[in-house]
């Protein structure tokens, strides 16, 4: 056979494109084919079994209709496209679809299909229905919710609910989003397909579920009626209220559905029922209303009869489906189940050695800081031996120096009462001293008086002698008058017993008061030396009070010798008790002026003067050191002059 007669055999095609809820196929079809031919095409393309649900729709002069089964699809007034559209929906809907619906191509276009109608506001729900139909869409759509996975805004490209609804709250799309995900982590454990036959079975109670609306009226020039065709029956409502039937219509109560023109009549089972007529805007609707009413009541009526082989073998084929897709979701879950716990497991693990490793370098560390540790304790273990031992050694010295304090104590404890009894005593001689002084004073006021009695005897005496002279002898007056050596010579010479009596009395008194003036010398330099003794026994015994402690007791003792010594006579004030004394007494007594030979006082008050010889003293000097704050020295200088007078 020749290429040219195979072309001549090819019977023509024409192009079909359909349109299903969630694909697009396209075919060639024959041009004899009528529309069950194609129809079954898309069935087996899809793999669909449940077919008396569906059929291929078009659109014609604004009016949607369904492909007729029993006529060729050219001669039937489908578009004239190329390729020509059709879509594939569902035609009937089911009473239960949990027990119609067995096939899962058949659930899921379903689920599809009235979720459009939903969305597109063509079935009524309420929001709190579309919250949760749209979580249940949420997880047949993306499965168990997984907070780690779906983060915030995941549903921000979904269209899930209605427009309605969005306009009726004032409600941003996160306050939805976290509404619907508040459901949608409710649903966990649930498989995809359960959960769009959920979804299904929610829906399937809405009053908008399932039913086709046409516009009627019950006279011919006005259309103020809507005719609902669903599963159940037929249904009058008014044009406002498509919740609510007027009137309905069951398929068990209806005998027969009729229409002549643009009449439709319905007549009830019962005779004796009234019949309902109504108009259509067109022929083509009751066309439209009568194929629906025949295919609903088939499927009405099929449901009460027994299930075909064909049904029956559907059926069981579900169940088992059912049954080995419960076997297989639990054992996802299960493997699920066990990957989460071996997950868990894996991430303590990892924990675990996280720690582990964690603690080891800690360890390790640990074990770096203890050796150093120990380094350092060994060297201070070392240091504190030799420290120790240098304690120790510190510990022995400082008992041998507490036993030689404890002795030193003893020996301060006697010293202190020897110095005390020293003191005592030194108190004694300072306040005899003073009483010696005071009586030495008094004498010396006595002596002084007797001295100036007889000088006062003296000068008459000379005047006597004077007078005597000028009458023996008047040429001496003519003479000057001699020294008082020569004077003493001539009354020697003549006799005088008078004049000789008081020069042997004022040489008595001056040796009386010479060998005084001895006596006190030589106590004054006993004095001095037993207070340079003192000196230099405070002075010993003020360095080891320093170490002791013990100064505060000397300041005491000094200061009573202060205060002894306050009592004493003005000249020996300038020696404070209380400092260091450095004394060289001479002449520390004083000498009072008594001149032989003339009666003149001494002219220097702060001088006086004393009869003694020529030859018994030279110049000597008295000085008294005050060594203290302020220091200062008193020199008395005692000075035996040409005529025999001593001045201090």
């Amino acid at each position: 056979m020749s290429i040219r007669g195979l072309k001549k055999k090819q019977p023509k095609t024409f192009k079909v494109k359909v349109i299903t809820m969630d694909a697009e196929m396209e075919f060639s079809c024959e041009m004899k084919w009528k529309g069950k031919d194609l129809f079954d095409l898309v069935c087996r393309a899809l793999g669909l079994r449940e077919t008396w649900f569906f059929g291929l729709q078009y659109t014609i002069k604004g009016m949607y209709t369904w492909l007729k089964m029993d006529k060729k699809v050219l001669d039937q007034e489908i578009p004239k496209e190329d390729p020509v559209s059709f879509r594939f929906l569902a035609k009937f809907y089911p009473e239960k679809v949990e027990e119609e619906l067995l096939q899962e191509i058949t659930q899921h276009l379903f689920f599809l299909q009235v979720k459009k109608q939903i969305l597109d506001e063509e079935i009524y729900c309420s929001p709190e229905a579309t919250v949760l139909l749209a979580s249940y869409a949420v997880q047949a759509k993306y499965g168990d919710y997984d907070p780690n996975f779906h983060e915030p805004g995941f549903l921000a490209q979904e269209e899930l609910l209605p427009k309605r609804v969005l306009r009726q709250y004032q409600m941003t799309a996160d306050m939805w989003e976290e509404k619907i995900s508040a459901w949608y982590a409710e649903h966990r454990g649930i498989a995809r397909d359960e959960a769009k036959m959920n979804y299904l079975k929610i829906a399937q109670d809405l009053e908008m579920y399932g039913v086709n609306y046409f516009p009627i009226a019950q006279n011919k020039s006005d259309t103020d009626l809507l005719l609902g065709v669903d599963a159940k029956g037929i249904h009058v409502y008014n044009i406002n209220n498509r919740f609510s039937p007027n009137k309905s219509f069951e398929w068990s109560g209806i005998r027969n559905i009729s229409y002549s023109e643009k009449e439709l009549t319905i007549k009830p089972l019962d005779k004796k029922a009234e019949v309902f007529k109504f108009f259509s805007s067109q022929l083509k609707v009751n066309k439209l209303v009568l194929q629906l009413c025949i295919g609903n009541h088939d499927l009405f009526m099929r449901r009460r009869n027994v299930d075909s082989i064909e049904i029956q073998q559907m059926k069981a084929q579900a169940r088992e489906e059912k049954a080995r897709q419960k076997m297989e979701t639990q054992r996802l879950a299960r493997e699920k189940q066990l990957r989460e716990e071996a997950e868990r497991a894996k991430e303590e693990l990892e924990t675990r050695l996280f720690q582990m490793e964690d603690e080891a370098r800690q360890a390790n560390e640990a074990l770096l800081r203890s050796q150093e540790t120990a380094e350092l304790l060994a060297e201070k273990a070392q240091i504190a031996e030799e420290e120790a031992k240098l304690l120790a050694q510190n510990a022995a010295e400082a008992e041998q120096e507490r036993q030689r304090l404890e002795i030193t104590a003893l020996k301060t404890k006697e010293e202190k009462r020897l110095m005390e009894q020293k003191m005592r005593e030194t108190e004694l001689i300072a306040v005899k001293l003073v009483k010696e002084s005071d009586r030495r004073a008094k004498e010396a006021e006595h002596l002084k008086q007797d001295l100036h009695e007889a000088r006062e005897a003296e000068r008459k005496a000379k005047q006597k002698l004077l007078d005597v002279t000028k009458l023996n002898y008047p040429h001496v007056a003519r003479y000057p008058p001699h020294s008082p050596a020569d004077t003493r010579d001539v009354s020697f010479d003549k006799g005088s017993v008078k004049m000789d009596l008081k020069d042997v009395d004022l040489k008595r008194l001056s040796f009386e008061i010479e060998r005084e003036r001895l006596d006190y010398l030589e106590k004054s330099k006993k004095f001095e030396d037993r207070l340079k003794e003192l000196k230099s026994e405070i002075h010993a015994l003020k360095l080891e009070e320093k170490q002791t402690g013990l100064y505060s007791h000397w300041n005491e003792v000094l200061g009573s010798l202060d205060r002894s010594i306050g009592n004493a006579p003005s000249w020996m004030k300038t020696f404070g008790a209380g400092d260091l004394l450095d004394m060289n007494l001479r002449k520390p007594f004083p000498a009072y002026p008594l001149n032989a030979t003339s009666s003149c006082p001494c002219t220097n008050k702060n001088q006086h003067t004393v009869p003694v010889e020529k030859s018994t003293f030279q110049t000597n000097t008295l000085v008294a050191s005050n060594l203290g704050t302020g220091t200062r020295k008193q020199i008395i200088k005692v000075q035996q002059h040409d005529s025999d007078v001593i001045y201090i």
